[in-house]
């Protein structure tokens, strides 16, 4: 896929593995649109990359901000990759086992919430980026643009706590493939990265050698976190591969959960 006069969207494209792929995008030549809620994080992001890069923020449960992110990319050139990439606001219930120690169930909020976040927003991303592709003149190959959605280990394998989370995550791996049986008439590939254990934002005010110390030993090899820009080193290859489609690649050093 050719990014040059073209641009290309992240969402969560201020926080550690958008930044990173936003940053890799540019590099191919796209103008990015940066699409976030961390206004600072994001406008800096934007203008250390250059290139016609620009940050909108976008809450991912608004399908009104979502529209207008892709607009915003398609006003910038054909749109030609989106790489959905992003967490949401805290849920309003907190979370846990299905059934906790307390003999007290999972609240439906916590559940709705999660898959609200990780799941439908993610789908409104797509749908919406796609359709723009639609739009697009066709390269090589009839090939009009490229969407990385983002899963997780976890939802092949989540841990106590995760069933929300895994759902979600879950049902990116599920929808992957079918995604690239629908948008194969017009030319748009589909495909997800399954991310292990990676040091982003995620963690907070926990340092590196904290995240390390806790976190890395649980990596076969290498026996360390993933550095975001792994992330984004993949997501790059499946733009440039158009014959990457329709599958799930895991990231995560031979972890299981």
């Amino acid at each position: 896929m050719d990014l040059s006069n073209a641009s290309a969207l992240v969402t969560g494209g201020a926080g550690g593995f958008g930044g990173a792929t936003a940053k890799r995008l540019a590099q191919r030549g796209a103008r990015v649109v940066i699409a976030d809620v961390a206004d600072e994080r994001g406008e800096a992001l934007a203008k250390e990359i250059g290139n016609g890069a620009v940050y909108v923020r976008t809450d991912i449960m608004d399908e009104t901000a979502i529209a207008k992110a892709v607009q915003t990319a398609t006003d910038l050139g054909p749109l030609r990759a989106a790489v959905v990439v992003h967490g949401g606001p805290p849920a309003p219930a907190p979370g846990g086992r299905t059934v906790g120690r307390d003999g007290k169930r999972l609240s439906m909020a916590h559940f709705v919430h999660s898959v609200n976040v990780f799941l439908n927003s993610a789908f409104c991303a797509t749908s919406y980026a796609a359709e723009a592709m639609a739009k697009n003149e066709p390269l090589a190959s009839n090939q009009r643009g490229v969407i990385i959605n983002t899963a997780s280990i976890a939802g092949y394998e989540g841990q106590p706590g995760q069933v929300p989370y895994a759902a979600a995550k879950g049902g990116i791996i599920g929808m992957t493939l079918t995604l690239a049986r629908d948008l194969a008439p017009i030319g748009v590939r589909s495909m997800a990265i399954a991310p292990g254990t990676f040091f982003t934002f995620a963690y907070g005010r926990m340092s590196a050698e904290e995240a390390q110390a806790k976190w890395g030993q649980l990596v076969p090899n290498p026996k360390r976190m993933g550095d975001p820009d792994e992330y984004a080193m993949l997501a790059a290859q499946i733009v440039d591969n158009d014959f990457l489609n329709g599958t799930v690649i895991r990231l995560d050093g031979a972890q299981r959960f």
